[in-house]
């Protein structure tokens, strides 16, 4: 996926956390995120935990994608976060990053 933010390649609004890790809940994110013209994914890492997807719009992670998230798979946690990143120079608003944690509960047989 080409970034064409206007911003650098590597910024960043929000991260989408995918625990444990699943391929099918990852290709379900990217195929919603590919739907939207004007959000980028800055980087997709991989950890033996699961996998962090990198957005470039706050809202559409903490609104559309968790709540897609939540419908299509119902035994799962949704739990949305944020952080204080730094203060806008011009207008003195605070300015935040998200963290989306998408837990599946695992199921005991």
């Amino acid at each position: 996926m080409v970034n064409k933010n206007p911003r650098h390649a590597e910024y960043y609004e929000a991260i989408l956390q995918i625990r444990p890790k699943n391929k099918e809940v990852l290709e379900f994110a990217l195929g919603l995120i590919g739907t939207r013209e004007k959000i980028t994914i800055s980087k997709v890492k991989e950890s033996k935990h699961g996998f962090d997807v990198y957005l470039s719009d706050q809202r559409f992670a903490r609104g559309t994608l968790a709540q897609q998230l939540r419908k299509k798979f119902k035994n799962s946690k949704v739990v949305v976060t944020k952080t204080l990143y730094g203060v806008d120079r011009m207008s003195s608003r605070l300015i935040y990053r998200a963290a989306i944690s998408f837990r599946l509960d695992e199921v005991k047989e």
